[in-house]
C-alpha cells in the first residue's frame, strides 16, 4: 500500500510504499482510509516531541481518522501510540476503539473536527465537573483546538467566555464563534476579566502559563471560590514554573486531560456525544482536502494556514 512514511524525526513523511498491515485478531479490523486529519498531536509524534510518541523508525504518522471495513460500515477511529498510524490507504484499528457513523455523514468534517474538539470536549466532560452558567478562560483559543473549545465551551452552557491568544486578528473573530471577551496573551486586563473564572482550558503552557495563573489569581474576586486550571496542550513549552504561593493563596487544583489521565473507555464513551454534533454542524472549522500523495507539502502549509488539512489516500 502507499502510505506517508517517516524515516526521521527531522523531516516531513514521504508518500512511499509500505507493507500491508494485516489483523491479529477477532478485535481487530482492517479499514480502507477514506479521511485523516494533520493535526498538532499527529505533528509532535512525528518529530518525536509528544509524551505519546515512539522512538522506533519508520513509522506512519496519524492518530484517527475515518474508514470502511469489509462490512461496508463507515467507521470514525483512534489508534494508539504504534508504528502504523492512519496516513494509508489502509490501517488496522481496535473495534472498540471506533465508531460507526451514519451513511449521509461528511467523512471530511469529522476527520477534520473530532481531534480539535476532544481538548475541550473531554476536559469539560471527564475532568471537571463543569456546569452550565460557570465560567471559562481559554488560554490559546487562536488556534483550531482553541478556537473549538470557544464553540464547545458555548455549546455546554458556559455563562462567560473569555479568550485570550496572541494573534489579535484571530482573536477578533471569536466573538463569532461564541466568546463573551477577548484579550491578548499577557495584556494586563486578563486578570479583572477573569476573576471569577470557574474552569480554565489551557493550550499552551510554557512561561505564559505561570504569567497568566498570576494574574487571575491575584485579581481573584473570592479566593476559596474553585478554580480548575486544566493543562490540555503545550504549545509554547513543556515546563511551567509555578510559584507555590498561587497553589497555597487560592483553591486552584491543576489537572491533566489527555491521553492517560481519560481512560481510553472513557474517550469512547463520548465519541457517538460529540459526533452528532459535529454533524449537526454545530461547531465551526475551516477545512481544506489535499491528497495523501501531496503530505510533503501539506506538512508544510499545516504551520501556515487557519485551515484544518484533511489528507486523503
Amino acid at each position: 500500500m502507499k502510505a506517508a512514511v517517516i524515516t526521521s524525526f527531522e523531516h516531513p513523511p514521504r508518500y512511499e510504499d509500505f507493507a500491508d498491515p494485516v489483523p491479529k485478531g477477532r478485535d481487530e479490523l482492517l479499514v480502507d482510509v477514506l479521511a485523516v486529519g494533520l493535526h498538532h498531536l499527529t505533528r509532535a509524534r512525528a518529530e518525536g516531541s509528544h509524551y505519546t510518541s515512539t522512538s522506533g523508525l519508520p513509522l506512519i504518522p496519524g492518530v484517527d481518522g475515518v474508514g470502511r471495513g469489509a462490512d461496508g460500515k463507515l467507521r470514525y477511529f483512534v489508534v494508539d501510540g504504534t508504528q502504523t498510524g492512519s496516513m494509508a490507504e489502509k490501517v488496522v484499528i481496535e473495534v472498540d476503539h471506533s465508531i460507526v457513523l451514519p451513511r449521509d455523514i461528511d467523512a471530511m468534517t469529522v476527520a477534520a473536527a473530532m481531534n480539535p474538539a476532544m481538548g475541550a470536549w473531554l476536559a469539560l466532560r471527564c475532568r471537571v465537573p463543569f456546569k452550565k452558567g460557570q465560567k471559562v478562560l481559554i488560554l490559546g483559543a487562536t488556534g483550531n483546538a482553541g478556537s473549538m473549545a470557544v464553540q464547545i465551551a458555548r455549546h455546554l452552557g458556559a455563562r462567560q467566555i473569555i479568550a485570550t491568544g496572541r494573534d489579535e486578528k484571530k482573536l477578533a473573530k471569536l466573538p463569532g464563534l461564541g466568546a463573551t471577551e477577548v484579550v491578548a496573551l499577557g495584556d494586563a486586563r486578563l486578570g479583572s476579566l477573569a476573576r471569577e473564572v470557574d474552569v480554565v482550558l489551557d493550550f499552551i503552557w510554557g512561561e505564559s502559563t505561570p504569567q497568566a495563573m498570576d494574574m487571575v489569581v491575584r485579581a481573584r474576586a473570592d479566593r476559596e471560590r474553585p478554580l480548575a486550571w486544566v493543562e490540555i496542550g503545550s504549545v509554547a513549552g513543556q515546563t511551567a514554573a509555578i510559584p507555590a504561593a498561587l497553589l497555597r493563596a487560592s483553591r486552584l487544583q491543576l489537572i491533566g486531560s489527555g491521553l492517560g489521565s481519560v481512560p481510553g473507555r472513557d474517550i469512547v464513551k463520548e465519541l457517538p456525544a460529540l459526533v452528532k454534533e459535529i454533524a449537526r454542524g454545530t461547531f465551526h472549522l475551516d477545512v481544506k482536502a489535499m491528497p495523501l500523495s501531496d503530505v510533503e507539502r501539506a506538512w508544510t502549509e499545516a504551520t501556515h494556514t487557519n485551515e484544518r488539512i484533511v489528507l486523503t489516500p
